[in-house]
């Protein structure tokens, strides 16, 4: 689609709208005059109020859509962005919706975090009835989606009364995998092809954590939650993981843990001595991630397991004993349709495990499913299967603890945590909602070090794949000073404005 901006240059906030409502859209920005089909989004700036307006030109025929704000809201540039950014969607959306395109489930957002956004609005002096009212006419949000939010926020408020100022979570991420799946496009390494990469990573892995538990000491934070992800951690052997979590245990102080999480997602790496190292030094909590019981979508999706095998390895587990376990499930898998995921379904509530976790398919553009241009269930099919999980795992005892959103998912739905009373996952939780930093280590990292004061939160890096990894170590290291510097300067701030 041909996109022209006027008076603003916030590409990133169209391209959002453009790929809620015309999934499958690329975005173009040609220069001359406004030709054929296109959409024009304008932003002027009057006395009184920012205005947003969007014509969108498509078979000879032009629809247009308007919002504004007051000038007044844009104290700061943080606030200035925010509030442009909000008009420009809404304008865009109530002009795809002028155009006869269906009105999604989460309506004009298009934002990771919904919970935020309704967290805003109870913080602001609403209560739960009047946030929940002002979510939908705000946005446009249908009201299962809004009550969806309520009641994820329920569990993020108690979270967030939970955490001192001082409380981070650290990520470890391990960017192995046994094969890779059709439908991923997290930074992974077939062990197939990258074995001889396990090794020197972890090397590497175990001279970052030094450095970090360093910084983290030194600006006196605590560690109150540890998730080990990747890839999939548990494709390291028995006696990798306990050269890991010795580390871990001899650099950081985790005596104040709540929480230890590792992803054991698939079956083909559960072990019996793998798991026993891990509760030897308290995780208690492990995902062991179907994401299909049927043998025909793992086959679809490049898994060379069955679900058998899910079936074997949650056996091993139990019988370990001392976890809290979470199985992840994918709505709108290549092959699947409503029948075989509605069972699923029904499987996975059969094994009585703490947490369930419903995801919808997301179109990443690196994925195999995406290349290939694989047929997939419709969004009504989404739907479908999306309402029948919600309505099942009520009634068996779940509730929603944390959701978010990604951009190209299927129908424009969401993913949702649920769980059983007293099983939530903070980390999730603060990922998500943004309520502590998240320290990262390991490949594929991403460091957030959050503020609470509504400036903008920072980011560190880390390299992408095992062998740059491996080979940029001590450049990793040393840009692990940039925490200390966003804690003097933020600390500094926090104090100046008190």
């Amino acid at each position: 689609m041909k996109l022209y901006l006027f008076g603003h240059d916030y590409r990133y906030a169209v391209e959002q709208m453009l790929f809620t409502m015309l999934p499958g859209e690329k975005p173009e920005y040609p220069d001359g005059k406004p030709m054929g089909d296109r959409i024009e989004v304008h932003l002027s700036r009057g006395n009184i109020y920012v205005t947003a307006s969007c014509r969108m030109v498509c078979g000879g025929k032009s629809y247009a859509g308007r919002s504004a704000v007051k000038q007044q809201f844009l104290s700061d540039s943080v606030q200035t962005d925010r509030h442009c950014q909000r008009i420009i969607k809404n304008a865009m959306y109530r002009a795809f919706l002028t155009s006869g395109i269906k009105k999604p489930a989460w309506g004009a957002l298009t934002g990771v975090r919904p919970g935020k956004i309704y967290r805003g609005f109870l913080n602001g002096g609403m209560d739960e009835a009047a946030a929940v009212r002002h979510f939908i006419s705000e946005y446009d949000v249908s009201p299962e989606r809004a009550e969806l939010c309520r009641a994820a926020t329920r569990a993020t408020l108690q979270a967030e009364a939970s955490l001192l100022p001082n409380d981070i979570c650290l990520y470890v991420g391990i960017p192995f995998c046994p094969t890779r799946c059709a439908y991923c496009s997290f930074v992974s390494a077939s062990v197939e092809k990258s074995m001889k990469l396990m090794e020197p990573f972890l090397d590497a892995l175990l001279r970052e954590i030094e450095c970090t538990a360093a910084h983290v000491k030194a600006n006196g934070l605590r560690v109150i939650s540890i998730y080990m992800g990747g890839g999939t951690p548990t494709t390291l052997s028995a006696a990798q993981l306990e050269r890991l979590c010795g580390k871990l245990k001899e650099c950081f102080d985790l005596s104040s843990v709540k929480e230890y999480t590792v992803e054991a997602g698939r079956p083909d790496t559960i072990t019996e001595d793998k798991l026993k190292v891990l509760r030897s030094y308290g995780v208690d909590r492990i995902s062991v991630n179907p994401q299909t019981m049927r043998d025909s979508v793992l086959n679809a999706i490049g898994r060379r397991h069955s679900a058998q095998d899910i079936c074997d390895a949650l056996e091993i587990v139990r019988r370990v004993g001392g976890f809290a376990v979470n199985m992840d499930l994918i709505a709108g898998l290549p092959t699947d349709d409503v029948d075989g995921f509605c069972r699923t379904i029904d499987t996975v509530l059969s094994m009585d495990v703490e947490n369930i976790t419903v995801h919808t398919l997301s179109l990443k553009k690196g994925s195999r499913i995406t290349l290939e241009g694989t047929a997939l269930p419709t969004a009504a099919d989404v739907a479908a299967m999306l309402d029948y999980a919600g309505e099942k795992l009520s009634q068996a005892g779940y509730f929603p603890y944390y959701l978010y959103r990604q951009k190209y998912m299927s129908g424009g739905f969401e993913n949702v945590g649920w769980t059983k009373e007293g099983y939530t996952n903070l980390y999730n939780i603060c990922i998500m909602e943004e309520l502590c930093s998240i320290i990262a280590m390991g490949g594929g990292g991403s460091t957030k070090l959050i503020r609470t004061d509504g400036q903008r939160n920072d980011r560190i890096v880390e390299p992408k794949y095992p062998l740059e990894y491996i080979q940029n170590i001590e450049d990793t290291c040393s840009k692990k000073a940039d925490i200390d510097i966003f804690y003097k300067n933020y600390r500094q701030n926090t104090q100046h404005k008190a």
